[in-house]
């Protein structure tokens, strides 16, 4: 049982209605299997379900915990700090699979 931090940048979707809530509402939450850590107050970039850097959002808490099935998970809460224009969007989803998820097509 240990924690991993999620370094600064990536905070990515699994869920396309997480991301949904976040875009339409300002505020949002998503769910991660095991414990992580997310720093509070800190600034992100969201990737969307397919790798697509779309959003930079503000960490406002990490609750870290054990449900009711025994499973370790993270509830994350954000808010959007502003959708990224589409150069944005495109240059970050670039370095984002040089950096974290591998070649692009692979």
């Amino acid at each position: 049982m240990g924690f991993q931090t999620e370094f600064n940048s990536v905070c990515k979707f699994k869920s396309a209605q997480e991301l949904y809530e976040l875009l339409e509402y300002g505020k949002g939450k998503m769910m991660k299997s095991g414990f992580r850590v997310f720093p509070a107050g800190q600034k992100v970039i969201a990737y969307t379900p397919e790798n697509e850097a779309i959003a930079i959002v503000r960490i406002l808490a990490s609750i870290a915990e054990i449900n009711f099935q025994g499973e370790e998970v993270t509830q994350v809460e954000m808010e959007l700090v502003r959708k990224l224009t589409e150069e944005e969007a495109r240059v970050q989803t670039a370095l984002a699979y040089e950096m974290f998820f591998g070649e692009q097509g692979a």
